[in-house]
C-alpha cells in the first residue's frame, strides 16, 4: 500500500506542475488531469473526469481551481482538496506576483508579447482536443438524453448566444430531475 504522505505529495507535485505548465484556462487544465490522473495513475475513471468536469463548471471559481480540488478531494476526501488547491493556486500567484514586479519590462517587450500571441493557437488547439474528448465520452454513454443536451447546449450556445451559466444550470435541472426520475423508477422494481 501506498504511504499516504507519498499520496498526498503525488497529488500536490502533479497539480502543482499542470498549474505552472499550463496555458489557456480550466479546459486545458481538465484534459491535462484527465491525462495524469485517469490516463497514466488511474486513480479516476474517464466518466468520473466528465461528471468532475461538469461540476467544476458549473461552481462558483476558476473551472481550474475548482477541478484540482474535486480531484484531491475524490482521491483524499478534504485533506486531498486542500492539497490540490495549495498546488492549484500557488504557481498562478508566484507568476503573477513576479510578473507584477517587472510589468513594465514585460508590456514592452515584442518578443514575450508574439510569443503570447503565438501560445493563443496552441490554447485552442489544447481545448478543441479537450472538447472532442469529452464529447467522445458523453457518445459512449449512448445516453439519448445527454447526447441531445449536448447536442442542444452547442446550438443554442453558437447560434443564439445564450449566456453558458445559464445553460449549465438548465442542463444541471434536466440532469437532477432526470436522476431523480431513474432513481424512483429502479425503487419501484
Amino acid at each position: 500500500m501506498v504511504k499516504e504522505e507519498k499520496v498526498y505529495w503525488q497529488l500536490f507535485k502533479n497539480i502543482f506542475i499542470i498549474s505552472a505548465c499550463t496555458f489557456g484556462g480550466g479546459f486545458v487544465i481538465v484534459g491535462m488531469i484527465k491525462e495524469k490522473f485517469a490516463e497514466k495513475l488511474h486513480w479516476i475513471s474517464e466518466e468520473e473526469i466528465l461528471d468532475m468536469a461538469a461540476i467544476a463548471q458549473s461552481a462558483p471559481g476558476p473551472l481550474g481551481v475548482n477541478m484540482a480540488v474535486i480531484t484531491g478531494y475524490r482521491i483524499r476526501k478534504v485533506p486531498g482538496a486542500f492539497v490540490c488547491a495549495l498546488g492549484a493556486v500557488l504557481p498562478p500567484l508566484i507568476i503573477i506576483s513576479v510578473i507584477s514586479v517587472f510589468y513594465q519590462q514585460f508590456r514592452d517587450n515584442p518578443v514575450i508579447a508574439l510569443a503570447l500571441q503565438v501560445m493563443r493557437a496552441g490554447v485552442a488547439a489544447v481545448i478543441f482536443h479537450v472538447v472532442i474528448d469529452m464529447a467522445a465520452g458523453i457518445f459512449k454513454t449512448k445516453n439519448i438524453l445527454w447526447i441531445g443536451m449536448m447536442a442542444a447546449a452547442f446550438i443554442i450556445t453558437v447560434f443564439f448566444k445564450v449566456n453558458a451559466v445559464t445553460l449549465i444550470f438548465i442542463c444541471a435541472v434536466i440532469g437532477f430531475g432526470h436522476s431523480m426520475i431513474t432513481e424512483k423508477r429502479s425503487g419501484k422494481k
